[in-house]
């Protein structure tokens, strides 16, 4: 039987552990924070979380089918969020089978099983670093990499230097933080746009630096969050960047005239701003929008237009950057600014590597990514139970793989090589699974004590290697 490592207990590595329990699959969880909820946790030290933080997303379209989210809020601030994972990890008995502030640190091949030898044999050493500093080890039959994609900042390099203070949003916590500032923010995407409404209220001035256009979309659109209108059967894309794109014009006008260059692209195929607040403070004279970055000039910031402004504070709103940095990329057929899997999870080698939550979509929500765990748990039982069924699955890897932008032309950023339609996305996930045998005819694996497993030993054994001896 497959023994799995999984990394991560944010979102998307509690989707992971539910579905492997309910697949009856054992599994040894690791997180480097000290709980649940990953970057939801504001005292996890990789957190990117800021204290005015909500969900961008309406809580009804985010939430785990499975287990909805207690109160009324539509869209749940991080606090209310971490309660949640805390909640939904006690609910199913997943926080004892996570090792908590263990922080993996390689991820490495062990020697190809021989010919013949059963599916779940070890495949893959992890190695781990506790909060004492002590190092574990652990070989397993596959690893499971949820470990987020907004935790490594995306930091570009400009021209000249700049003496004031540089911060990326991965850094910011407290709008305190402007008290009496003049502020840059570069970069007016969702976090972008949030901070900069932060520091209207203490900063002395705040200008934001953008270089191409946005679609900017209300939270509430005819009394209700604006995206759980159109729940129903989806829209051909054509059709429904028409109608949106009307709308939207509707209710928010044009940002052109707020200072904003007009988009060179249609509606939804970038990530939209899910942020209103900011035009109303343009429109107020609160902030204003600047051109892109020339070069730095001491305090001095000069623009693409010829103007400048003077500086306190610049922050890089610039985005974050794919990281798996325990695991060779080579291992996870990494091609340009990601990996190039399989339904975004499975090399096409298909060696025992999987990863989890390496998608983003407007609307995917975590119930997107459970699904996506559903699939790994699915083809790990067939590759016990039923190894032609996981044999033909992987075989639709050697295949052209399907479409899943859903008819969107997604623009060619980097931040955009895993961007998925979340309809295309989640209908392919569930054709998919209906080619594997269902795994509730495995049994559940039931909630054990706190993980220490090593996948070499059996499962009624588990040990893990320490550097003192066994454990």
């Amino acid at each position: 039987m497959h023994h799995i490592a999984l990394i991560g207990a944010g979102p998307s590595g509690l989707a992971g552990a539910r579905a492997l329990s309910r697949a009856g699959i054992p599994f040894d969880g690791f997180e480097a924070g000290p709980d649940v909820g990953g970057l939801w946790n504001i005292d996890n030290p990789r957190s990117t979380m800021y204290e005015s933080a909500h969900l961008i997303s309406s809580r009804t379209t985010t939430e785990f089918a499975e287990f909805p989210m207690a109160g009324a809020a539509d869209y749940p601030s991080h606090r209310e969020l971490l309660e949640y994972f805390r909640a939904y990890a006690d609910a199913y008995g997943l926080r004892e089978r996570f090792r908590f502030q263990t922080r993996v640190t390689d991820v490495s091949p062990l020697p190809a099983p021989d010919r013949g030898a059963a599916p779940g044999a070890p495949r893959w050493r992890v190695t781990a670093v506790t909060a004492d500093g002590e190092t574990v080890t652990g070989d397993y039959s596959g690893v499971i990499l949820a470990n987020g994609t907004l935790a490594e900042p995306n930091v570009p390099g400009f021209a000249g230097e700049f003496t004031g203070e540089i911060m990326h949003t991965s850094a910011y916590k407290s709008a305190k933080t402007f008290d009496g500032r003049r502020v840059l923010i570069i970069g007016a995407g969702n976090s972008g746009c949030d901070i900069a409404v932060d520091a209207v209220h203490h900063a002395a001035s705040v200008d934001l630096s953008v270089r191409r256009g946005y679609y900017f979309v209300p939270r509430y659109l005819f009394g209700r969050p604006s995206d759980t209108l159109n729940q129903g059967r989806p829209l051909p894309a054509r059709i429904k960047q028409f109608i949106d794109t009307r709308v939207l014009k509707a209710f928010t006008g044009d940002p052109v005239r707020f200072g904003f260059p007009k988009p060179d692209y249609r509606i939804y195929e970038s990530h939209p701003i899910v942020n209103t607040m900011v035009l109303n403070h343009l429109g107020q004279g609160d902030l204003r929008v600047v051109p892109d970055i020339d070069r730095f000039d001491g305090g001095t910031v000069h623009f693409a237009d010829g103007s400048s402004g003077d500086y306190d504070l610049v922050v890089l709103a610039t985005g974050y950057r794919l990281d798996y940095p325990f695991v060779e990329r080579a291992h996870l057929n990494w091609e340009g600014a990601s990996p190039s899997l399989f339904m975004n999870v499975f090399p096409p080698s298909f060696n025992g590597l999987f990863v989890l939550g390496m998608i983003e979509a407007s609307g995917i929500g975590w119930q997107g990514r459970y699904e996506q765990a559903e699939l790994i748990a699915a083809y790990l039982a067939a590759a016990d139970d039923a190894p032609e069924a996981a044999a033909r699955f992987r075989r639709r890897a050697d295949a052209p793989w399907p479409d899943l932008t859903g008819g969107y032309d997604y623009l060619g950023f980097d931040r955009m090589s895993y961007y998925v339609n979340k309809d295309a996305y989640r209908r392919t996930v569930k054709r998919l699974l209906g080619t594997l045998p269902p795994t509730t005819e495995r049994g559940p694996l039931l909630p054990s004590g706190p993980v220490a497993a090593n996948a070499t030993t059996t499962a009624t054994d588990p040990t893990i290697q320490t550097e003192s001896g066994t454990a």
